[in-house]
């Protein structure tokens, strides 16, 4: 599957050099690129950034809920495939904010983890946010301004039985937010890490059982005895709170901060 680009909204975009800085809306004149927006962390991202004015492509591989979200939200959708390289070259290479976001999981230990699907969850979760920001990069540092915000995880900092992949894959999305921000800091782009515990996402509703099995217990006892055990606030989060600070990571408020990876964790690396 490549990429499919569903339509543009109708909405006017002033030039940078004509940006309101007084708007009640901060994003308007920008553009964002959301991946994994049609459900999750993404849609509530995708959501945010088009209420703050911000142009949004929404990219995921969901062709429904993609186009939905694109149309209620005045952007444009796309399609896309991202564990296939050559479509996530063909995605625009004009937006000044990047949210990498797209994940999946899957859970097994080592020993029993196959091969093909740990390479694939490296495509998607490393390799492809390379890929888009070896392609929007240039156009920020022509423009002297971008916001690269990498949602990663808690596991982007600490590591857990049974996600080989998954702990890897965030490790090493952590890892290219810090490049960026070095290489970036010249060109006035910040590149920072959103790591979270457990969010309120299909994605962590789908590992239930998969975590049952491999920690021996019942799927009513994973919330508890598995993904709250080490938190100290005791609760899934939940996705807005997570594009809340997405969009402050794009804020005035937020222009020193690089390089940064920003637990929101409950206080799970407080430990």
């Amino acid at each position: 599957m490549g990429v499919r680009h569903i339509g543009v909204g109708g909405r006017a975009f002033l030039p940078f050099s004509a940006m309101d800085t007084t708007s009640p809306r901060p994003l308007d004149g920008r553009t964002a690129l959301v991946t994994g927006a049609a459900s999750g962390i993404g849609r509530a991202c995708a959501e945010a950034f088009a209420a703050a004015g911000a142009r949004v492509y929404v990219v995921d591989v969901a062709a429904a809920a993609t186009q939905e979200l694109a149309y209620r939200t005045g952007g444009s959708a796309f399609v896309t495939d991202l564990a296939d390289p050559s479509a996530v070259d063909a995605l625009p290479d004009d937006a000044d904010i990047v949210v990498n976001n797209a994940g999946l999981q899957h859970v097994a230990p080592v020993h029993e983890f196959p091969p093909e699907r740990f390479a694939l969850i490296q495509r998607i979760m490393v390799e492809a946010p390379f890929r888009i920001l070896r392609r929007t990069l240039p156009r920020m540092y022509a423009r002297g301004w971008g916001r690269v915000v990498n949602i990663s995880s808690v596991h982007g900092l600490r590591a857990s039985a049974f996600k080989s992949a998954y702990v890897t894959a965030k490790h090493g999305l952590e890892g290219l937010s810090k490049t960026v921000a070095l290489e970036g800091a010249p060109y006035g782009v910040t590149s920072n890490c959103i790591s979270p515990a457990y969010v309120r996402t299909p994605l962590v509703q789908r590992q239930i059982a998969d975590q049952a099995r491999v920690h021996g217990i019942r799927e009513e006892e994973v919330v508890e005895r598995i993904m709250l055990a080490r938190t100290a606030v005791k609760r899934l989060i939940e996705p807005a709170e997570v594009a809340r600070i997405a969009l402050w990571l794009c804020s005035p408020d937020s222009a020193y901060i690089t390089g940064a990876s920003l637990p929101v964790d409950g206080g799970w690396t407080a430990h």
